[in-house]
């Protein structure tokens, strides 16, 4: 089966690489921005005739959330305008369209995880775009899945473990916000999710939308503060409210995800993220030795 993956020098593009051999029957074609500009339709049209992939996994993703509120056209090129273009090419050859989408798209402002069919209201540009993404998936692509993540994470590129050990190193204290609850997400296990459950939905017809993250619940600060104590890192960890860390985006106040749809649905045993962040700074550790 020949998949096509777009945005794959981006964390989880990276990881499905590395499980690539785990997954015999598949036949992957690596994209990021050098290789196919997925902003231009008839590139993305192009391409897609002449490789003819069954399956698109769109990785790619403008996710610098706070220099998006000023990034307007580049965003929603990225977050919309791009998925829109793989989702009429997907639909025009018949794959199933693979999206990745985020907790932003919900305001934040509840206190029950949200279910793939609560109400969505994002307060921030990338929210918006990343919805505007989700919008076209469910309009062009004739099937499609659309999985919402949060908080993710990897051993490749920026995000918040490397932050965090790198701060840790450096300062002998951290300021994190205690006051926004969401879940840690191992950009790994989310990977082995997307390749798990493609063989399963080969036959659906429409969009389904999902909810995936790790188990359980977490603060920024509680997420920090493990990170920290686990790579025996000798630093205090503070918790600080939003209000005492301005940035340019809202962000949402609580955002964890129900999963029992996609555990029901693919019968999927989930990690609980503390664990799963282990795992990251083991391999983070063994990169560095």
């Amino acid at each position: 089966m020949r998949i096509l993956i777009t945005g794959s020098k981006g964390q989880l593009g990276n990881e499905i690489k590395v499980l690539a051999k785990d997954y015999p029957d598949f036949e992957f074609i690596y994209t990021d921005i050098d290789e196919l500009d997925i902003t231009d339709p008839l590139k993305v049209e192009a391409f897609c005739v002449t490789n003819q992939p069954r399956v698109i996994i769109n990785c790619a993703a403008y996710t610098a959330v706070d220099k998006a509120e000023s990034d307007v056209l580049i965003a929603t090129l990225i977050n919309a305008t791009a998925v829109e273009n793989l989702s009429k090419s997907a639909a025009e050859i018949g794959a199933l369209m693979v999206h990745v989408s985020t907790d932003y798209v919900f305001d934040g402002k509840g206190y029950l995880p949200y279910v793939e069919t609560d109400q969505t209201n994002p307060q921030s540009v990338y929210g918006k775009t990343k919805l505007a993404g989700e919008e076209a998936v469910r309009k062009f692509a004739g099937k499609g899945i659309i999985l919402r993540t949060s908080w993710l994470y990897s051993a490749f590129g920026n995000n918040f473990v490397k932050t965090m050990i790198k701060f840790g190193n450096e300062r002998e204290v951290l300021n994190v916000v205690s006051d926004q609850i969401g879940t840690p997400t191992y950009a790994r296990d989310l990977a082995k999710t997307i390749l798990d459950i493609i063989p399963l939905s080969m036959e659906q017809s429409g969009t389904s939308i999902f909810h995936y993250s790790n188990e359980g619940v977490a603060s920024w600060f509680d997420f920090a503060r493990f990170i920290i104590t686990f790579s025996e890192i000798k630093c205090d960890v503070k918790p600080i409210q939003t209000k005492d860390y301005p940035v340019h985006a809202v962000r949402p106040h609580f955002s964890v995800l129900n999963k029992a749809k996609i555990k029901e649905y693919y019968n999927l045993q989930i990690p609980y993220w503390s664990e799963s962040v282990q795992h990251c700074i083991l391999r983070l550790k063994q990169q560095t030795n």
